[in-house]
């Protein structure tokens, strides 16, 4: 019997010395959580119960326990890096079947989805065609590396201020001519694009016709496409007088000599005065743009995917989803640093970043190991001391024995 105790002391230090090794060896891996080698004794119970008496029949390993505490964050280059602080797995796609995961080294395959090392996709709650997602679904995460369609100027948004001082000209805005400097006071720029996302020069020209009232004119790439249908007309502090100006402008259609739409472009002069100071364009902008490639990608704490675009424009891709468990410990792993469900972890629920109990996720970051190797090397110490005792148990009893067998 002592030697059947001994043995299973044997297994136990083993295993433990098995288990403190995994934790080693894995002291540098990304998102790898360390596991406790947990023990109980053992007892041979019988249909009446345990006498007083009764003599343990050794130990037996009950369990290896993961331990999910939080590792620290370090920082790295790559933007799809991704690190979990506090609680919550990504979700990857393994050819459907769905795994969780601490470890967030993601990069792009030949395809363009998001994927670990092996090839397992990231998922992602997809966005809605009008903004939002859609947190009741998940699909993979891709990056779309084609040219971006482009789309055509509607509208110009002028904030400029023209100079109260200036002389008047009088007339109206058939009398601008855009070749003659004399016929206007001022003038500006800005680029817009057309349907083909080619882009043109449109010049706004303005001529003082009275006190508080001017008139307007615009040219694109140098040809005239028309006047204002009304005249900017100031109150007597300087701001647009809308009961006198109908806003936005329009000046009439321009049609592009490369064979895109005609261009319909209006004016809103809202936010236009009429001061007694310089002329100054205090900003100018258009909704229009031309084609763009991908050129970068952003991700933000609560795990939103931007994608950049050469054009200026950004694209709002998906939103990291994040899953979590009733008990963490009762997960399969399956190598690779990924997790599976199983029965006993409970039921998966899946929800954003920094909402519930969910952490938060920190792009350019990966989440490292949280072995302590002063912690295991104590461990080792230990196994190593209870598998020496357990052999001099066994030493003991052969002793023992043979003077038994030696009686005579």
């Amino acid at each position: 019997m002592p030697f059947r105790i001994a043995l299973s002391g044997l297994n136990a230090a083993s295993a433990d010395l098995k288990v403190t090794g995994n934790n080693v060896a894995n002291a540098g891996t990304v998102g790898f959580k360390q596991s406790r080698a947990e023990f109980a004794d053992v007892y041979a119970v019988t249909f009446q119960g345990l006498g007083d008496t009764a003599i343990g029949g050794g130990v037996r390993l009950a369990r290896v326990a993961q331990q999910f505490t939080q590792g620290n964050i370090d920082f790295t280059q790559n933007a799809l890096d991704l690190a979990i602080n506090g609680e919550g797995f990504f979700v990857l796609s393994d050819s459907g079947s769905r795994l969780y995961t601490r470890a967030g080294a993601f990069s792009v395959d030949r395809q363009g989805y998001v994927v670990n090392a092996v090839g397992q996709r990231l998922q992602v709650f997809p966005a809605n065609a009008g903004g939002g997602f859609n947190t009741g679904a998940l699909s993979d995460l891709k990056l779309d590396t084609s040219e971006g369609a482009p789309s055509a100027t509607t509208k110009v948004t002028a904030a400029l201020n023209l100079n109260a001082a200036e002389t008047a000209l009088g007339g109206a805005a058939s009398d601008i001519d855009i070749t003659d400097p004399a016929t206007y006071n001022y003038s500006t720029s800005i680029t817009v694009y057309d349907s083909l996302g080619q882009s043109h020069t449109a010049t706004i020209y303005f001529r003082k016709i009275s006190n508080n009232n001017w008139a307007t004119a615009l040219a694109i790439d140098g040809s005239r496409v028309g006047d204002g249908s009304d005249d900017l007309t100031f109150t007597s502090t300087g701001a647009i007088d809308t009961t006198a100006t109908t806003l936005p402008i329009t000046y009439g259609s321009y049609t592009p000599t490369n064979g895109a739409a005609a261009m319909n472009i209006s004016f809103d002069y809202a936010k236009a005065t009429q001061y007694g100071t310089n002329y100054a364009v205090n900003s100018l902008s258009q909704d229009g743009f031309t084609t763009g490639r991908l050129s970068g990608i952003d991700i933000d704490s609560s795990g939103v995917v931007f994608a950049r675009y050469t054009n200026g424009q950004s694209k709002e891709l998906g939103k990291v989803a994040l899953a979590r468990f009733p008990n963490p410990q009762g997960l399969e792993q399956r190598g690779d640093t990924v997790w599976a469900e199983t029965f006993a972890s409970g039921d998966v629920l899946y929800g954003e970043a920094g909402t519930g109990t969910f952490g938060v996720i920190q792009s350019g970051a990966l989440e490292a190991s949280n072995v302590d190797i002063a912690e295991q090397l104590v461990n080792l110490i230990t196994a190593q001391r209870n598998f020496q005792a357990n052999a001099q148990v066994i030493t003991t009893a052969d002793t023992v024995t043979q003077t038994i067998i030696n009686i005579r």
